[in-house]
């Protein structure tokens, strides 16, 4: 069933399409303070600078599964399945983003997230589901982030309780989240740039380690690859073995990209100029991903055994990064510690990154009708205050990890977001398909094609919809299902069907299940968003000739900057 959409729509846009051309050339020579009271009364603020915006890109949600899960990666299915491993969701990832980067650069509205997108542009009620599993998903990963940057804390010997130095990060990161989003993108400038700078440290001291470099002076070269392999098997023995390993090890290597896409479009709203930000975004993306994951995966392998023990420790820390276990083995003493410390800011940034999307996430819904109005009040500096407390008491949840019994109810709640990754690139999929549809079948003209689309977005619908299913495949391999094996790996499907059928049934009994392309809405709001294009065109052409006008010292200050 298909037919025309019910709009939900926004009553906090930013607001340009009454002003004159004379207006416009008037907003581009203000400061940015006074253009920010010209053009914004409510709602959020456009205070997320272009470098905000592509090192936020670069490394919002890179937390502990990149410096420490891969291990477990790398112990399972060997350094060889590792590689092809995180690159194939490289791809599949980098498919993703310039398909939800189209979306976004055409509409950036405030309150953007894909849920409101999803109910927008394709239906009421599964925009509704998918809101909601991002507001109590990343919610819930917010308490993972803080309980893993308390362990990881634990490195160093101290005698100061777990639920100690959870409070302090709780208190930092939803401090961070109650500043006006100006701040809060600035730190996220300099934790994503700490990110950085060790990530690229790690791979040029894999390649000095890989030829004899390290303090031993042992040459390691392609060692691992040949003894103990490039490809183990996994709880079979043989050629099954080997596939099991392989499907094991791609479907774990997706916790390590989950929601970075969607962390750049739950910033469009916020964003200055999103339709010039966001496309550079969704390009530089890919370099993103060579040189943290594939690059990153083939540095792991090269200078760790993967029959190392510590690999599958379950400590959680640095003691169970692959990278320290190989630079411990190389001799070096004192970089564990530094390692350790970027490890912390890693999940630091994670969470404070989370809780921003989760707050979002909520007065996204709240925008569109699907959750109450209070969480659309904002500051006026802009910020949705109301709900980001309400984002921030699921951080609570992280005192669950004090008490043993309790981490098992704590456990239970990170079960709920297992699937949510899987599930919400299959949905973005679904949602870029319909646009892309809607807008040729409407003739509108888009500011951003990736040449990589509409077909990469079909190719990643299918395998994110297979990569959700086998999930936690392995629990029905004789002798290996239990009950509670089963819950902890697909709990998060039924809850996603239950909230889209749930709402479907109930207040959306009149909605159709599918909007028709030709009567899809792709114009509410299109105006202002155009006019505020242009207005952020004439204050950066203005801007640019006052800088050829001050001379080559300023442009190289500039550059530098």
């Amino acid at each position: 069933m298909t037919g025309e959409p019910t709009s939900h729509l926004s009553e906090k846009e930013t607001s340009t399409k009454n002003m004159t051309d004379a207006d416009l050339s008037k907003v581009s020579t203000l400061d940015n303070a006074e253009h920010f009271q010209l053009l914004e009364h409510a709602g959020t603020k456009r205070n997320i600078k272009s470098r905000h915006a592509q090192m936020i890109a670069i490394g919002g949600t890179i937390g502990t599964g990149l410096f420490v899960g891969s291990g477990q990666a790398l112990a399972i299915g060997g350094p060889g399945l590792l590689f092809l491993c995180y690159s194939l969701v490289s791809l599949l990832v980098f498919g993703v983003i310039t398909a939800v980067a189209e979306v976004a650069a055409f509409l950036p509205v405030s309150g953007a997230s894909m849920a409101y997108f999803c109910q927008r542009f394709v239906s009421p009620s599964l925009g509704f589901a998918l809101g909601w599993l991002y507001f109590y998903s990343f919610g819930i990963i917010v308490a993972y982030e803080i309980t893993a940057a308390g362990i990881v804390i634990g490195y160093w010997p101290n005698n100061v309780h777990i639920a100690v130095w959870i409070t302090i990060m709780l208190i930092v990161i939803v401090g961070l989240n109650l500043c006006p989003v100006g701040i809060y993108a600035e730190t996220e400038f300099w934790f994503a740039g700490i990110k950085v700078v060790m990530i690229t440290g790690l791979l040029i001291l894999s390649f000095v380690l890989m030829l004899g470099g390290g303090p031993n002076h042992d040459r390691l070269g392609f060692r691992y690859w040949n003894d103990p392999g490039a490809v183990k098997a996994y709880i079979i023995d043989g050629a099954g073995g080997r596939f099991t390993a392989f499907l094991y090890v791609w479907v774990f290597s997706g916790f390590s990209f989950y929601f970075g896409p969607e962390l750049i479009i739950f910033s469009t709203g916020e964003m200055r100029n999103p339709r010039k930000n966001v496309p550079q975004a969704a390009r530089r993306y890919f370099i993103r991903l060579v040189i943290f994951y594939v690059l990153g995966a083939l540095g792991i392998g090269i200078i760790t055994d993967s029959d190392s023990k510590g690999l599958v420790s379950g400590a959680g820390d640095a003691n169970a990064s692959p990278w320290v276990i190989a630079i411990r083995n190389a001799g070096i003493l004192v970089l564990p510690s530094i390692i350790n410390v970027g490890i912390l800011t890693s999940a630091w940034s994670s969470g404070n990154s989370y809780l921003y999307m989760s707050s979002r996430a909520l007065y996204s819904l709240a925008l569109a009708g699907d959750a109450p109005r209070i969480f659309t009040r904002c500051t006026r500096y802009g910020l949705p205050i109301y709900a980001v407390l309400a984002s921030s008491c699921f951080s609570l949840l992280a005192y669950l990890n004090c008490g043993s019994s309790a981490g098992v109810v704590f456990n239970w709640f990170i079960n709920l977001t297992n699937t949510a990754g899987f599930t919400s690139w299959l949905v973005c999929c679904v949602v870029y398909i319909r646009f892309r549809k809607a807008t040729e079948e409407q003739g509108l003209t888009v500011p951003y094609r990736s040449v990589f689309q509409p077909y990469a977005a079909w190719v990643c619908m299918f395998f994110f919809a297979f990569l959700l299913l086998m999930n936690g495949f392995t629990v029905f391999y004789p002798g290996r299902f239990t009950p509670s094996g089963f819950l902890t790996t697909y709990l998060g499907i039924p809850i996603f069907v239950l909230l889209w059928l749930g709402h479907k049934f109930t207040w959306g009994r009149n909605d159709p299940w599918m909007y028709r392309t030709a009567h899809v809405d792709l114009t509410t709001n299109l105006a202002e968003i155009e006019a505020d294009a242009e207005m952020w065109t004439r204050m950066e052409e203005t801007k640019a000739e006052e800088n050829n006008r001050r001379g080559v010292w300023r442009r190289i200050t500039v550059l530098w900057s």
